[in-house]
This record gives C-alpha cells, structure tokens and sequence, in this order.
C-alpha cells in the first residue's frame, strides 16, 4: 500500500483491516454484523444513535477536503432549480420561469467575472459554490467552467434525487443528507452572498442567511438579490418593517440588483 500523505502516527491503516477482513475464515461468527468493524458496518452507522457521528462526518469531509484544495473564500449563489436558460425557456413550465430565464445568464456572468477574479488572485479566494442542480445553480458553476476555474456543488438527496450538473468541479462535488450541516458549508467561508429569483428552498437559504446575519451570528457580507421586481411582488419588505416585527435598518442588510456588473460593482464598492 502506497503512503498516504495524511498519515501521523506509524500505526496500522484502518483501510488495511477492511481489505482484509475478507481473508478471515468464513465462519458464523465472522460473518455476523457484530464482527464487523464498526467504521465499516453501513447499517450500523445508519442507525438513529449514530446521527451525531454523521452530521460530525457531514461537517468534517467537505471541510477537510476543501482545506486540500487550498480554498479559503467563497462567493455564495442562491436561486431556483427550474429556472431554464435562455436557449430552453420554450420548456419552462410557466410564462413567468420563462421570463425569468434572463437570470440565468445573469447568475452565469456574475460568476465567470468572479471566476476570472479569483484566478488572477491566485484562485484560493472567492470560489463560487452553488447548491449543484440545475437551473441557477447550474449557471453559476458554468460560469466557473467559462473562465477556466474551479467551483464547489453542494448537493442535497431527495425524495426526486438532485442530481449534481455536469459543470461542478468533481473533487469539490459533494452530497449531504443534512440541510443544516449543509448550510453551514454555504455559509462558513462566505465573502458574498447572491440570491437570485426561487421557490422555497431559496427563501429558506434567504432568510437563514439574513437572520445569521441580523442577529449578529454571523459577519455583514455583501448580501444581493438579483431582481426588484421579483422580490418585491413575493416579499412586502417595507410591511415588515412598518409592521415593527424587522427594524428599519435591517432593510440595509440587502441590496438589489439586476446585472452581473451591478453585483460585481457593490461587492467592489464594499471592498473599497
């Protein structure tokens, strides 16, 4: 067995132990589940008990693997999976997703400029992570791939699988079964956040993040949101806050925008 280049101590591999357990003699006591080696045993760690061993797990393999790749920052993209682009918005299911398709370009431009940024800092900085499905998603790490970078996907089952698009970086595709620990990795290495027309799982990723912020749990990044028109006619902003239940200056958490260049300029102008 080859080095591997994460080892510490000069012990025997635990990979070692499960390539040959096959060597043991085949008897009823090793072929019981009780003598499987608990790191290997897949019923065993999918059992309820073992759940804070898997969301730990969940936290600690994209943070390692990012480590590796040497990423330190990135740019945050939010927005719908069933927004199409341009060349498709024949097949949106709706006249409005159709409309709604010029974001797609948007979100597209905004990370190839970003993209192109990062590289020429050294391309450890201000890599764009997506949630790794279609529509937006898929448009932000196209984007990447049009620029000649890397991005990360973060994948999520469900019931109607997600499958990861065909332009995520692979060694930075990953799969979670856990939403929270999967927001915790959009969010950890966050220099900016841009949030595009979506549905639930958009709000959802919105209104986390706002309220991370808000209640000073986590840093004032750059926080956009592609679209006025959009927000406005989903959200009555201006209701919450005469409403008493958001202050007045939580309005100024956020900023709308609607092109690439709108977005790269407000990041610019924070930065200055």
């Amino acid at each position: 067995m080859k080095d591997d280049p994460h080892r510490r101590h000069p012990f025997r591999y635990s990979r070692q132990d499960v390539e040959t357990a096959s060597e043991v003699p085949d008897t009823p006591q090793t072929r019981a589940q009780a003598y499987a080696l608990a790191f290997a045993d897949e019923e065993f760690l999918c059992r309820d008990e073992l759940r804070p061993v898997r969301l730990q797990l969940e936290l600690l393999k994209p943070e390692m693997l990012m480590n590796e790749a040497g990423i330190n920052s990135t740019i945050v993209l939010f927005g719908g999976a069933r927004i199409p682009e341009p060349a498709k918005k024949e097949t949106a299911r709706t006249q409005t997703l159709a409309n709604l398709s010029e974001f797609y370009e948007e979100a597209r431009d905004f990370a190839r400029i970003m993209t192109e940024r990062s590289l020429a800092s050294g391309g450890a900085e201000d890599v764009v992570v997506t949630g790794g499905g279609p529509g937006v998603m898929e448009a932000g790490n196209r984007g990447a791939i049009d620029a000649g970078g890397k991005s990360i996907g973060l994948n999520i089952v469900l019931p109607h699988e997600q499958a990861p698009n065909e332009y995520v970086t692979p060694e930075l595709c990953f799969n979670f079964h856990y939403f929270a620990i999967r927001k915790m990795h959009f969010l950890m290495r966050a220099k900016a956040i841009a949030v595009f027309p979506g549905g639930f799982g958009t709000m959802d990723e919105l209104f986390e993040s706002l309220t991370l912020i808000q209640t000073g749990r986590m840093a004032k990044v750059p926080f956009l949101l592609f679209g006025k028109d959009f927000w406005h006619r989903i959200i009555n902003w201006d209701a919450l806050a005469d409403a008493g239940t958001i202050s007045d200056e939580d309005l100024s958490l956020f900023k709308f925008v609607e092109t690439a260049e709108e977005a790269v300029a407000e990041i610019d102008a924070w930065n200055a």
